[in-house]
């Protein structure tokens, strides 16, 4: 089976360093940088579509964007680069308890039909009160939990297309509709490592995420929710949420990865791992728990870094190696019943092109990727390297409609 391949769109900044482009917060107070940013790139809506287009001509099926305060709303932003692309998904993330769960129905069936049915759906239920609250949200983590469950019940029922009532205790719906349901239906990304996430995953989920854990702990994820899930009668399928560094050799890459990790002083590093360290998301805590905020002790599995998650919240881990490496390591996760890779890297564009360019050609004689026809199918690549311009720039591509 091949897997499925996506990237993502930095909406709340890029840059060739972890360091968060944002000020810190504590307690929803912002906190002066510690170290100083540079090499950072506004997420302005000409960047990203170049990094849209980039990753439509590699042949990436989707790219995921992100949700909060930090970002670009996540809507908005997609569909304006669909008039940017031709054949990319937009993997959208949204949160249930800031937006009508018959809205969001309408919204997703009215952007298919303009985008001519490229909408993924990343339903983020949301593991941080602070930020929650800046929504106007209350409620606790296990009740937002809750909540989701019952919003998503009301969005399939809203898409059957004809009235639908729902009484629950956070939505009550009377003769719920839409004008004209969805084609075709959005699949449905979730991700949770609670005990309160799971049966929301097994009850709703299309492709339950996960973020990039070492082998053997992604193992025990799927079997968890794959077991809830033929409780219930329905079959998931799996995802996982990854950075990489791809390059010619391993020596390269690890290279990258140190000199990423040049940016960040002692203080930065503390800062931000305390700022993390109250996150009431499981998935967080788990991330820390990788690396304990060391940073000798990054290589958590062969290939599998976790410099990352010392500054950057979410997905804190990366794909690091030579192009053979990091399909090894995909191909093992993809053994274990993962299908949906997302992919990202410092900064967006180069790494789409590593990785396009270096990886996919590995995955595809592995019989692990389908082939697809790309406009730079005849654009010869050097040992994997992204195009350049005059002065060994990369080549930012332009494309689409």
């Amino acid at each position: 089976m091949s897997v499925h391949l996506h990237w993502f769109l930095p909406t709340g900044g890029d840059g060739r360093t972890l360091v968060d482009r944002h000020a810190y917060t504590d307690g929803g107070v912002k906190r002066s940088r510690i170290t100083p940013v540079s090499g950072i790139r506004a997420p302005d809506i000409e960047y990203l579509a170049q990094i849209a287009r980039a990753a439509d001509q590699l042949g990436f099926e989707g790219v995921l964007t992100p949700t909060g305060t930090w970002c670009e709303d996540a809507w908005l932003t997609t569909l304006a680069l669909t008039q940017h692309t031709e054949r990319l998904k937009f993997l959208v993330a949204f949160r249930p308890g800031v937006i009508s769960p018959v809205l969001a129905a309408q919204m997703a069936a009215t952007y298919q039909r303009i985008s001519r049915g490229r909408l993924l759906l990343n339903v983020v239920t949301g593991g941080d009160s602070t930020e929650q609250k800046r929504y106007g949200d209350r409620l606790d983590h296990d009740s937002r939990y809750a909540r989701t469950a019952e919003f998503l019940s009301v969005v399939r029922g809203v898409w059957e297309g004809k009235p639908f009532d729902f009484e629950g205790e956070h939505f009550q719906v009377a003769g719920g509709l839409v004008a004209l349901p969805p084609e075709p239906r959005p699949e449905i990304f979730f991700g949770g490592s609670s005990p309160a996430a799971g049966p929301v995953a097994a009850r709703h989920a299309d492709v339950y995420l996960t973020w990039g854990e070492p082998p053997e702990q992604v193992r025990k994820k799927i079997e968890w929710i794959r077991s809830l899930a033929e409780a219930e009668g329905r079959t998931v399928r799996f995802g996982i949420r990854l950075h990489v560094i791809a390059r010619d050799s391993a020596g390269e890459a690890w290279t990258t990865a140190e000199r990423l990790l040049a940016d960040l002083d002692e203080d930065t590093v503390a800062a931000a791992q305390q700022a993390l360290g109250r996150s009431e998301s499981v998935g967080q805590q788990r991330m820390l728990a990788l690396h304990g905020g060391q940073r000798d002790k990054l290589e958590i599995s062969p290939n599998l870094w976790a410099g990352v998650g010392l500054v950057r919240g979410g997905a804190g881990t990366a794909l690091v190696g030579s192009h053979a490496d990091v399909a090894d390591r995909i191909e093992e996760y993809h053994a274990l019943g993962i299908d949906h890779f997302i992919l990202s890297g410092y900064p967006h564009l180069e790494e789409a092109y590593w990785f396009g360019e270096g990886v996919m050609p590995e995955l595809a004689a592995r019989g692990l990727l389908e082939a697809r026809t790309s406009p730079l199918a005849g654009v010869p690549a050097a040992n994997g390297r992204p195009p350049s311009a005059p002065g060994g720039a990369p080549l930012l591509l332009s494309g689409g409609r």
